[in-house]
């Protein structure tokens, strides 16, 4: 298993990451963006909101992965400091995922439930009893990023 910490900004990600970029080196994976999700009901991005960060990752020299994402208010949590990194884990299977999901989730409060996601992995979230935020994310062998 794999881990990455994943950080939220509020409307800088792009920025920090290429500033993070040039610091630590390494490369951008592919920015997504807000605009590409399916509309959610009851909820529209305008357009200022469509052009923020929905996942960005920096692959190191060293094959570490450091990810991101803008917070828009409305959509999960509100981005307060203390709260704006989770700790991404990457399971070898769909199976594992579920283990630790379920196993993680006791006793804390899933943010989005794991499931069949649109950008073709399996993926939830949860804060644990003990105040951490947790993304688990399996990414089936030919979705899987280097």
């Amino acid at each position: 298993m794999k881990i990455h910490p994943y950080l939220n900004f509020d409307n800088k990600t792009e920025e920090a990451f290429r500033f993070y970029e040039k610091a630590l080196g390494g490369t951008l994976t592919e920015i997504h963006r807000f605009g590409s999700m399916p509309l959610q009901d009851g909820f529209e991005l305008t357009a200022e909101q469509k052009a923020l960060v929905l996942h960005v990752g920096l692959e190191l020299p060293d094959g570490q992965m450091i990810m991101a994402s803008d917070m828009i208010a409305g959509m999960g949590p509100a981005r307060v400091e203390g709260n704006n990194i989770s700790i991404s884990l990457h399971p070898d299977s769909r199976q594992e995922a579920d283990r630790v999901f379920d196993a993680l989730s006791q006793g804390g409060t899933i943010t989005m439930p794991i499931a069949d996601q649109f950008w073709g992995d399996y993926f939830g979230s949860l804060t644990d009893r003990f105040g951490i935020n947790w993304m688990v994310n399996y990414s089936a062998p030919a979705n899987r990023q280097p």
